[in-house]
């Protein structure tokens, strides 16, 4: 793009800064208006779209950014330790099986969506699935896959073992970006209508409701005004585990780096372990005293990090591609679809919650940013399980996708 008119960081992060308040000052309001509207446009996809503006007015250029880096490799290991520092386990696990089942499954619907879209549109508009290597179109749907089964590593991983092209590579994070996205705001969307879901699905969210009655009793228990010392306790808990992570792949990836197989499995992606490292921290710490941080609002903090995050991506997305490549689009949302058509297929036969398909969903398509923001749309005691299941995502996200780009480059021909 042209030069941009803004390229200081901290002004951008100021104009970021301003624009979260700003959508949780009105969406706090008791105004009507802002009620409504609200009520129809999720607050979460607002704090995407903003971002966004900037981009295709000519004010940034994300591309000569470091906010996405900084928040993705500083402010989200951070928040990853800070909402999991007070997940009770034993709890989580009596949520049984089906919040599994749910994940699995939406992870199954993207793995086999992908191979059945080109098929589909193979017959009806071959020449949206075709192109010469490096820009064959499945090529550029494994990315896609890589982002809507695990997360960022996975996807880029999937770019160099793919050998995707640049130009392909932007365009599909465009639409991993905007159809994603898209599904999330329906989720949230059916948030507000999570009983009547459950009713139609005939499912027992007692669990869920024990869990959660479980957690802010305890939040309860430990809660108090938080003066300077704890909110210093807090950050240095937070960005001690997320340097730590950091010091922990700076040694584990060079060393894996002298096996070059891994590299297909995510595991020499230094992203990879920071993730891991940091939300296995948070875990660990959540067996000690240090959970008790979650009285003075630890996990506020970290969703507070996580929502910065969620506006450093939206810097990155191209809401006029979808004019330039509307055919990709088509390729997307039908995609989408069939991880959509599953879940409810098995929600329906196991009688499974919707907090259970919407965060199952979420941990697949948006992974460490959205489901804990998902999870805690429900509830925000509920956070730390969306936190788990998209680092089931991550771990499981380099294989389901890499399968997926077998599968895709089958079916092509």
């Amino acid at each position: 793009m042209d030069q941009p008119i803004i390229t200081n960081d901290a002004v951008i992060f100021g104009i970021l800064m301003l624009m979260l308040g700003a959508v949780f000052y009105t969406s706090a309001l008791d105004h009507p208006g802002w009620k409504k509207f609200y009520s129809y446009v999720p607050a979460l996809l607002v704090c995407y779209f903003l971002p966004s503006l900037m981009k295709a007015v000519g004010l940034i250029d994300p591309s000569q950014s470091n906010l996405y880096f900084v928040s993705s490799r500083y402010l989200l290991p951070a928040s990853l330790v800070l909402l999991t520092i007070s997940v009770d386990l034993k709890e989580i696990a009596k949520l049984g099986s089906k919040a599994v089942i749910m994940f699995v499954t939406g992870t199954v619907g993207i793995m086999i969506g992908g191979p059945l879209t080109i098929l589909i549109f193979s017959q009806i508009a071959p020449d949206l699935v075709g192109g010469v290597a490096p820009n064959e179109v499945w090529r550029g749907m494994t990315t896609i896959a890589g982002s809507w089964i695990g997360g960022g590593a996975n996807q880029a991983t999937m770019k160099e073992v793919f050998e995707v092209s640049d130009e392909l590579f932007s365009t599909m994070v465009t639409v991993d970006i905007i159809v994603g996205n898209a599904w999330l705001g329906v989720l949230i969307a059916g948030v507000a209508v999570t009983k009547l879901i459950d009713r139609k699905l005939k499912a027992d969210s007692s669990a869920i409701e024990s869990l959660k009655v479980k957690m802010e009793n305890y939040q309860a228990s430990v809660s108090k005004i938080p003066n300077l010392t704890d909110l210093m306790k807090v950050l240095m808990i937070g960005f001690a585990c997320t340097g730590f992570a950091h010091f922990c792949s700076d040694l584990i990836v060079p060393y894996l780096k002298q096996y070059p197989a891994l590299e297909q499995y995510s595991l020499t992606s230094g992203f990879f372990w920071i993730v891991v490292i940091a939300t296995t921290l948070g875990v660990i710490l959540s067996f000690t005293k240090v959970r008790e941080l979650e009285g003075v609002g630890a996990s506020r903090i970290g969703r507070a990090f996580i929502y910065i995050l969620v506006a450093a991506i939206g810097m990155n997305m191209d809401i006029l591609a979808i004019f330039s490549n509307p055919g990709y689009f088509f390729l997307g949302i039908t995609w989408i679809l069939f991880h959509v058509l599953l879940l409810a297929i098995v929600a329906k036969l196991i009688k499974a919650p919707y907090f259970f398909i919407a965060v199952g969903s979420t941990a697949n398509v948006g992974g460490a940013a959205s489901a804990p923001v998902i999870a805690s749309e429900f509830h925000p005691s509920l956070a730390p399980v969306g936190v788990l299941m998209a680092v089931l995502g991550y771990v499981l996200g380099t294989y389901g996708a890499y399968l997926c780009g077998l599968m895709m480059q089958m079916v092509a021909g």
